[in-house]
């Protein structure tokens, strides 16, 4: 049975721990924060639990009995396949870390990092194993929004991303290569683009920040669950995106021309914005929204593989 060694034991490498274990690896989990580490193992049964209600886990107590916690970072990728970092997001951190999963995990094991938006070469250029190291951004939560976005350093071999691509297939994830380096890959680049047009709008008084998030969750969003954008305008002209390019782009070329700056998040626009946007939620509010937030997303990935298949 394959084996996964899971770098810090927070939300994120949580949620990479039921995708691996739900897809019948073995898990070792290790953390530098006891606390943190000692209560993983029941959070993630729960997320197995909740995932089951929906029909996306046959078996949680099955998944769930092939975790495990590790005391040390030795201890947890001696002999594992793949190694799943979810370190500090600083280009320090990740050298430290990667220098000592370097020396540690298997020769043959693939050394991946979660980062948001640190390209692998920044921390893997002085490492003798470079080519076995790639950035492997999920979303949170990983276990609920499937994609992965795999990005190499220049030096990571073609036969790593192939093979990290077929390893989160086979657990159930949705893995795209990102061909070259790029700061923020391709989801957040597209996610910051969307966002500096809400601040913009939000701040220039177009629409309120409750609108505007209508407007993505009744529209676009509806939409963009089951279709990308390429998809989508080719479906919205008789003649597909060619067609659709010769009707429509004279406005987004102007848009273009005049994209959101990052004078957008000023702390003067941020002000209007928490203004209108309210009073923001206490913690155990946070706690219930994220809760609901995360059955939705259970309940319309059910939706979409009983569509698919």
């Amino acid at each position: 049975m394959n084996t996964v060694a899971i770098l810090g034991s927070g939300l994120i490498g949580r949620a990479w721990a039921v995708v691996f274990a739900r897809g019948g690896w073995n898990v070792r989990l290790t953390d530098t924060h006891p606390e943190t580490l000692a209560a993983a193992p029941r959070l993630i049964r729960a997320g197995l639990d909740a995932l089951a209600e929906h029909g996306l886990v046959p078996d949680p107590a099955g998944a769930a009995a092939r975790v495990s916690v590790s005391a040390s970072l030795e201890e947890a990728v001696a002999g594992v396949d793949l190694v799943q970092e979810n370190g500090p997001e600083t280009v320090e951190a990740k050298r430290a870390l990667f220098r000592d999963l370097d020396r540690l995990a298997p020769p043959a094991a693939i050394l991946a990092s979660s980062t948001s938006a640190i390209v692998a070469s920044l921390f893997t250029e002085d490492l003798p194993g470079r080519a076995r190291c790639l950035v492997a951004h999920p979303v949170n939560p990983p276990h609920l929004v499937p994609i992965v976005e795999l990005c190499g350093a220049p030096w990571t071999s073609p036969e790593t991303v192939a093979r990290a691509r077929a390893i989160y297939e086979a657990v159930d994830q949705v893995p795209i290569t990102v061909h070259r380096e790029v700061e923020g890959f391709v989801l957040n680049r597209l996610q910051g683009a969307l966002l500096a047009e809400a601040f913009r709008l939000v701040g220039d008084g177009v629409v309120s920040p409750q609108d505007l998030d209508k407007t993505i969750a009744d529209g676009l969003g509806l939409r963009w669950s089951f279709l990308g954008p390429f998809a989508t305008i080719e479906l919205n002209a008789p003649g597909g995106i060619a067609d659709y390019c010769a009707r429509y782009t004279g406005f987004y070329k102007r848009l273009a021309a005049e994209p959101a700056g990052p004078e957008v998040y000023d702390a003067g626009t941020t002000a209007r914005i928490l203004a209108a946007w309210g009073e923001s939620p206490g913690r155990e509010e946070l706690v219930r929204k994220t809760a609901s937030r995360d059955r939705r997303l259970a309940a319309l990935k059910a939706h979409k593989r009983e569509q698919e298949t």
